[in-house]
């Protein structure tokens, strides 16, 4: 893979967001991070500020997406902009990196759930490293399992909890220096 080629969509909250941003940032990976007007960014680089209609192009039921996550979602204009946001990332990026806690029933904890939940929908690579196991793991149909991913195509999502720790980071870092090792 040439770092040169690749783009990563985040969207630049603290945490995971961040340390993908720069992680890319450090190789020269081009990064794009989507965001709505008044959203509180740790990263503005690249930021690319969405439309209402923009924002509507990435509309989800709030029932549909509480089913799909076994979780409960109220209407709030907040929460509707986040996963409208999440959906530009995942319908850009083709290969689709989490930091978080994968749950018994195999969705992704908070609304990082929400770009795990797309990328199974859009059937993209999709991979999570889950903090607590200190592990990646590949979504592969029905169940995850253990795996160290590389960054394999020119478009990719980095995603994932805004408590990153230190096992995440550096899974995080790592994740770079495998997938762009000539760098």
């Amino acid at each position: 893979m040439d770092h040169n080629t690749c783009t990563l969509y985040s969207g630049g909250l603290k945490g995971a967001e961040a340390t993908f941003g720069e992680a890319a940032e450090k190789l020269g990976v081009k990064e794009v991070i989507y965001t709505f007007e008044g959203h509180k960014l740790d990263r503005r680089h690249n930021a690319v500020i969405l439309t209402k209609e923009d924002l509507e192009r990435g509309d989800i039921s709030m029932e549909l997406a509480s089913r799909m996550l076994n979780r409960t979602y109220y209407e709030t204009e907040k929460i509707r902009k986040v996963l409208q946001t999440i959906f530009h990332m995942v319908n850009n990026g083709h290969q689709v990196f989490v930091i978080g806690s994968i749950l018994d029933d195999n969705s992704v904890k908070g609304g990082t759930g929400w770009a795990v939940e797309l990328a199974k929908l859009f059937n993209r690579p999709l991979h999570v490293f889950d903090q607590p196991k200190k592990q990646w793991f590949t979504w592969s149909s029905t169940e995850w399992t253990e795996d160290s991913p590389l960054i394999e195509y020119d478009t990719f999502v980095g995603s994932g909890t805004r408590y990153l720790n230190d096992a995440g980071r550096e899974a995080i870092e790592q994740l770079f220096v495998d997938s762009f090792p000539e760098v």
